[in-house]
C-alpha cells in the first residue's frame, strides 16, 4: 500500500510503498482510510518528541486516529496509537474493542478535524476530574486547535466562566463560550480572574505556565478553595518549575491528562458521545483537506487554529 512515511525523525513523511498491515487477533479488521488529522501530536510522533515515541521505531507511518470504511460499508472512527502503522495510508487495521461505527451520513472530514480536538478536554472534565456544573474552567493556549475547543467543551458540560488565555488578542476576542480573556504573559489580569477559577486546562506548559500559576496562587480569594491543573499538552515547552510554596500555600492539585494517564477503554467509551455531537453540529474545525499523496506540502503548511489539516482519500 501508499502512505506517509516517517524515514528520519525531524523531517517530513513521504509518499511511499509500505508493507500492508494484518489484522493480528479476532476483534481486528483492515479498513480503507478515508480521512487522518495532522494534530500537534502527530508532528511530535513524526519528529520522535512526545513521550510515547520511544521504542516505536522507524520507518513509521504516523497519524494517531481516522475515519475508515470497511469491506461492509460502515464507517469507522479509529485510534491508532501505538507502533509502527499510523493512520495516514491507505488501510489500516482497526481493533473494533476500541473503535466507534459513524452514522452514514458522517462525514469523515469533519469528524477527522474535530474529534481529536474536542476529546482532548472532554476526557480531561470528565474521567480526568470530574467538573460539577457551575464551576469556573481557565483555558491556558485558547487561540489553539485544541484551547478553542476547550472553552466550548468546558461551557457545554456546565462551567459558569470560562476564562481563555492565549497570545493573539484578536483570536481572543472572537472565540465563542469566552467569559473573560487575558493575554498570555499579563500575570497582573491572569491573578485577577484566576482568584476564583476552580478548573484549568493547561496546553502549554513550559514558562508561560509557571508564571501563570504563581500569578493564580498567589491572589486567591480563598486559599482552601481547590484548584485542580490539569496538563494536556506541552506547546510552550516539555519542562516548567514548579515553586514549592504554591504547593503549600493554597490547595493546589496538579495532574495530565493524556494517553497513559487515560486507558483506551476510557477514551474508547467517551467517543460516542463527542462524535454524536459533532455530527449534530455542536462542535465544528472546519478541515483543510489535502490529498494524502501530497502529505509533503501538508507538512509544509502553516497551522491554522481555526482550521485542521486533513489528509484523506475522498
Amino acid at each position: 500500500m501508499r502512505a506517509a512515511v516517517v524515514t528520519a525523525y525531524g523531517a517530513a513523511p513521504r509518499y511511499l510503498e509500505f508493507p500492508d498491515p494484518k489484522p493480528a487477533g479476532a476483534h481486528e479488521i483492515v479498513v480503507e482510510v478515508l480521512a487522518a488529522g495532522l494534530h500537534p501530536r502527530v508532528r511530535m510522533q513524526a519528529g520522535g518528541s512526545h513521550y510515547t515515541s520511544a521504542g516505536s521505531g522507524l520507518p513509521l507511518v504516523p497519524g494517531i486516529d481516522g475515519v475508515g470504511r470497511d469491506a461492509g460499508g460502515r464507517l469507522w472512527y479509529f485510534m491508532s496509537l501505538n507502533g509502527r502503522y499510523g493512520s495516514m495510508a491507505e488501510r489500516a487495521v482497526i481493533d473494533t474493542r476500541r473503535s466507534v461505527v459513524l452514522p452514514a451520513h458522517a462525514d469523515p472530514l469533519a469528524i477527522a478535524a474535530t474529534l481529536n480536538c474536542v476529546i482532548a478536554s472532554w476526557l480531561a472534565l470528565t474521567q480526568r476530574i470530574s467538573m460539577r456544573p457551575g464551576q469556573n474552567v481557565l483555558v491556558l493556549g485558547a487561540t489553539g486547535g485544541t484551547g478553542r475547543m476547550a472553552v466550548r467543551v468546558a461551557r457545554r458540560l456546565g462551567a459558569d466562566q470560562v476564562v481563555a488565555v492565549g497570545r493573539d488578542p484578536e483570536r481572543l476576542a472572537a472565540l465563542p463560550g469566552a467569559t473573560a480573556t487575558a493575554v498570555t504573559g499579563d500575570v497582573e489580569t491572569i491573578a485577577g480572574i484566576g482568584a476564583g477559577i476552580d478548573i484549568v486546562l493547561d496546553f502549554l506548559w513550559g514558562e508561560p505556565a509557571a508564571e501563570a500559576m504563581a500569578a493564580m496562587v498567589s491572589n486567591r480569594a480563598d486559599p482552601a478553595r481547590l484548584l485542580t491543573w490539569v496538563n494536556l499538552g506541552e506547546m510552550a515547552g516539555p519542562r516548567m518549575t514548579l515553586p514549592a510554596g504554591a504547593l503549600r500555600s493554597t490547595r493546589l492539585q496538579v495532574l495530565g491528562s493524556g494517553q497513559g494517564s487515560l486507558t483506551g477503554v476510557t477514551m474508547t467509551a467517551e467517543i460516542p458521545a463527542v462524535a454524536a455531537a459533532i455530527v449534530d453540529g455542536a462542535y465544528a474545525v472546519e478541515p483543510d483537506p489535502v490529498p494524502l499523496h501530497d502529505v509533503e506540502r501538508a507538512w509544509s503548511l502553516p497551522a491554522d487554529s481555526s482550521k485542521r489539516i486533513v489528509l484523506h482519500r475522498l
